[in-house]
């Protein structure tokens, strides 16, 4: 009876927890840039693709509001209760802490009551229009890992975009459309994230999801990383093989996961009915408690830490490379032309080091800690590296064939393969985490 009674409580406890944990419990993370190894010429560093763990990164940002003077309490005002549009005796004075509500509350800890939060000014000039843009700069690259996350403590806005930049602010792109009725405010179709596809998944869509009322659980806005990830790995994010591989082949793919700044333009507030209410103009305007945004410093597979000094994100590079993204090779290291690391083949990845230029070699060819030779060559006194019949090169660094433009099929000097999908692991290999279920 007892042991009946275990393995009922067992089998509910496996059923549970694969309800509870989607997602597998042990990932790798990319998180070492080299290890030494030994060999029969003795210790060697062996070089690997590694990249930062994913993290919460609105610790690192600055963020710029348009216009300037649009946050309330400069002069102070009375606004409406969010609960009760037409009590409207509460106030927002910016000389006063617990009745400011400066930007900065956007990106301070959740989970105090009551909620802190940023405001906007009413919506007093009516019928000009009361539009907000909220720009968020880490001059820096870099790669989102998990959905983006809006709280509202008013309505969600009417109408809203959200926009992204690759080159620090320059230029900007559409990421998403939001309103109660995108045919009208922007002249699309609706549609949601599960609309797309693999082949439709950089489509900038108009939602309608995110944007109705007063409804205390209707605050939150999302713009979902996690299942346009999905298109590739899986509803559960475990087949990683064509993620992988569309990661390191597409850079439109790459690029549109990676951003230097984002911008939330707020068109035109909550209002709830068909026509705004001219009497009670204070009970129209924004506020939000929680921005959230989770990602890693982009650094090409060549670094494992992104230091935060004066306020600046920085990679510190390995692999030889250099920059903030080390992004080209260090000098004296440019043998061969830099390139990003590769996350496959799995579980190691590509380094893509940077190798000694010819005009940089002196008496030491190649050694047992930087200079190693590649792909199974040895050091012959440190003046040349023995390689195997299919490479050539100063370490061993290219197939022979190549030389001839011979590679193929019937050469026998293909690539190396890239091994079997099926031992891939899973995403957080790619994406680090960032909370139990964070990616």
């Amino acid at each position: 009876m007892y042991l009946s009674r275990f393995l009922s409580i067992h089998a509910l406890w496996v059923t549970v927890s694969s309800v509870m944990q989607p997602y597998p419990l042990v990932w790798g993370h990319y998180d070492v840039c080299k290890t030494q190894i030994y060999t029969e010429e003795g210790k060697v560093w062996d070089y690997m693709a590694c990249q930062p763990e994913s993290t919460d990164m609105t610790k690192y940002l600055k963020v710029k509001l348009d216009p300037p003077d649009i946050t309330c309490g400069d002069p102070p005002e009375t606004f409406c209760a969010m609960g009760n549009p037409y009590m409207c005796n509460n106030e927002c004075d910016a000389s006063t802490p617990e009745l400011a509500h400066p930007p900065e509350l956007m990106f301070d800890f959740e989970g105090r009551h009551p909620s802190t939060f940023w405001q906007s000014a009413t919506w007093k000039e009516y019928p000009k229009p009361l539009q907000v843009n909220i720009t968020l700069s880490w001059s820096k690259t870099i790669e989102l890992t998990d959905n983006i996350v809006i709280t509202f403590e008013s309505g969600r806005p009417d109408q809203m975009i959200l926009e992204k930049s690759l080159d620090y602010g320059r230029t900007w792109q559409p990421y998403q459309y939001y309103a109660t009725d995108c045919l009208d405010a922007f002249h699309m179709d609706p549609k949601s994230v599960k609309d797309l596809s693999q082949h439709t998944v950089l489509e900038i869509i108009c939602t309608e999801e995110y944007s109705t009322g007063y409804m205390t659980n209707s605050k939150i806005i999302h713009f979902e990383i996690k299942d346009r990830f999905a298109f590739f790995a899986g509803p559960w994010l475990r087949n990683m093989a064509s993620l992988y591989g569309q990661l390191d082949t597409t850079k439109k793919l790459r690029d549109f996961f990676t951003v230097t700044d984002l911008r939330i333009r707020l068109l035109r507030p909550a209002v709830g009915e068909i026509f705004v209410d001219e009497l009670h103009l204070a009970r129209y305007f924004y506020a939000i408690s929680d921005i959230k945004v989770h990602g890693r410093c982009k650094c090409n597979l060549h670094a494992t830490v992104c230091v935060y000094d004066n306020s600046k994100l920085t990679c510190e590079c390995e692999h030889n490379t250099t920059g903030p993204d080390c992004g080209k090779c260090k000098k004296n290291y440019q043998g061969r032309p830099w390139s990003p690391g590769s996350y496959l083949p799995i579980p190691k990845g590509t380094a893509n080091t940077c190798i000694p230029s010819i005009s940089s070699i002196g008496t030491n060819v190649c050694d047992n800690e930087l200079l190693h030779c590649q792909n199974g060559g040895t050091c012959h006194n440190n003046v040349r590296c023995l390689c195997p019949a299919a490479y050539t090169g100063i370490l061993c660094e290219k197939l022979r064939c190549e030389e001839s433009g011979s590679c193929g099929s019937d050469s026998g000097q293909g690539a190396p393969s890239r091994g079997s999908p099926a031992l891939l692991l899973p995403l957080a290999a790619l994406l680090g985490t960032a909370g139990p279920l964070a990616i």
